[in-house]
């Protein structure tokens, strides 16, 4: 994934057709090991192919897989419930603890 990450970045800045050598440069820029086997795969795989058009079947694709967005709907409610009940435990904690008055048990 990292080595598609770096051609697509290489590519948005404007080069075409990114080299090996220009996906390594980019990998050791930010310390990630580069694998020259990988490396090599990628850019035949992707060689005399627009990116542009790629991401648009790749988008095409992806519109027909099921996301679950009503399950994520129901987990966002919840998560606001649960909220609630935090700050009401944090306030009652803040209350609780006024009751001793700054006394301590074995003071």
């Amino acid at each position: 994934m990292k080595y598609l990450a770096a051609y697509l970045l290489l590519n948005a800045g404007g080069k075409t057709s990114p080299s090996a050598a220009d996906i390594k440069k980019l990998l050791g820029s930010v310390g990630a090991q580069a694998d020259d086997e990988r490396i090599s795969s990628l850019i035949s795989a992707l060689e005399k192919k627009d990116i542009e058009t790629l991401i648009a079947e790749g988008k095409e694709k992806m519109s027909s897989v099921p996301t679950g967005g009503a399950v994520a709907a129901a987990g966002g409610a919840a998560a606001s419930s649960d909220a609630a009940a935090v700050e009401e435990a944090v306030e009652s904690e803040k209350e609780e603890s006024d009751d001793d008055m700054g006394f301590g048990l074995f003071d």
